[in-house]
């Protein structure tokens, strides 16, 4: 615990409770709109939650892979440990989406959790063997490919129309991509594409990747202050680079994950790290510092067991609309109508009800933190 990082608890942890807080509104029919992906091309609060845990995972694979790497550590075995831990994520991710009628003839293939994983196990080896000018070629190399497929390959929508470089939903090459490997077994709201496609996977890779490149600095003999400044640097050169290509290459857009995209967001990730890190880890006065670890303790707690809150939260909300009572009503919207019943505005009723979802998880990351329950993968 004492060599642990605290600032990139806190950043993991400010990422799952921002996913908490965006996954579960008590009506998606009335949510403000920074609490909702962007329709398509463009960003908005929500589509910082993604990104933000790829590019979390890079930095996580610097400590955990690239310093033993480079420290004589067996290479094999560290894929192979990894890969394992990456092919459990997707097993989980899989079983999350077969509750609750575990139909096998029509269970969503891809998901968040199964794009983590797709992406650890594409990221490991190029962490273990190659070193950072390495990460950083392939990171631009992945994001190239994708970028001359989506571009230049012509694919037929789902009409059989044949396209050339269209970027509408259902019309795209990754979306021809997952239909031809799995058709049936896309996202139950388009059926047609997929926001955790196979083919924008790639660049998802290059937002771990980048991530990675930021873990060196984390790993470097730096003057903390320096490597604040070295993020805060990058993330607003990388946001600059990401409105260039968003004019002259692919619009942001996170259903596609568009170079624009993972750049940006790697972009933003480092700004919002770069805060943390200042705040709890290099800020020169030891009191502030101390201050500001109490008051960002909650995100401490949610950060030390995220990927558990995220398997247990997607499992709460299923059962809360899965389950029904006597009167015919879902669990959830039995829990639900107090809420409606305190007369506040439909979008301020629902963002409550997110909220006390969020403070129920909290709950329990506190209780496993105090008890030293960690789950780990």
């Amino acid at each position: 615990m004492k060599d642990r990082v605290l600032s990139l608890d806190a950043f993991r942890g400010f990422a799952i409770a921002a996913m908490l807080l965006v996954n579960n509104p008590g009506d998606w029919g009335n949510v403000y709109a920074p609490l909702l992906h962007a329709k398509w091309h463009g960003w908005t609060f929500t589509d910082w939650v993604f990104p933000f845990f790829v590019f979390i995972s890079g930095m996580a694979m610097t400590i955990s892979l690239a310093r033993r790497a480079q420290g004589g550590a067996d290479k094999t075995a560290l894929l192979l440990s990894t890969s394992r831990r990456a092919l459990v994520i997707i097993g989980i991710g899989l079983l999350l989406n077969l509750i609750p009628s575990f139909d096998f003839s029509t269970v969503r293939i891809p998901g968040v959790l199964q794009r983590l994983g797709l992406c650890t196990l594409a990221a490991a080896p190029i962490v273990i063997w190659c070193g950072v000018r390495g990460v950083a070629v392939w990171a631009v190399a992945l994001m190239a490919i994708y970028s001359a497929v989506q571009l230049l390959l012509p694919v037929p929508d789902a009409d059989g129309v044949v396209l050339t470089g269209v970027l509408e939903p259902g019309k795209d090459a990754g979306a021809w991509l997952d239909r031809l490997l799995m058709d049936g077994h896309l996202w139950r709201q388009a059926k047609t594409w997929d926001p955790e496609g196979l083919l924008s996977t790639l660049p998802a890779v290059s937002t771990q990747l980048l991530g990675v490149l930021a873990g060196y600095v984390l790993a470097s003999n730096k003057q903390p202050a320096d490597k604040a400044m070295t993020w805060m640097l990058a993330g607003l050169a990388a946001l600059w680079l990401g409105q260039v290509l968003d004019a002259w290459l692919m619009p942001i857009n996170k259903s596609l994950w568009t170079p624009s995209f993972a750049i940006a967001m790697a972009g933003w990730a480092c700004i919002v790290f770069a805060a943390f890190y200042w705040l709890l880890d290099a800020m020169p006065q030891p009191l502030a510092r101390a201050r500001w670890a109490r008051l960002l303790h909650p995100l401490v707690v949610f950060g030390m067991n995220a990927l558990f809150l995220f398997v247990l939260s997607g499992f709460v909300a299923k059962m809360l609309y899965t389950v029904k009572l006597g009167d015919g009503r879902t669990l959830g919207r039995s829990l639900y109508q107090p809420i409606l019943d305190l007369g506040l505005a439909p979008k301020n009723a629902s963002l409550l009800h997110a909220i006390a979802f969020v403070a129920v998880m909290y709950a329990v990351a506190w209780v496993m933190y105090r008890k030293h329950w960690f789950v780990k993968v």
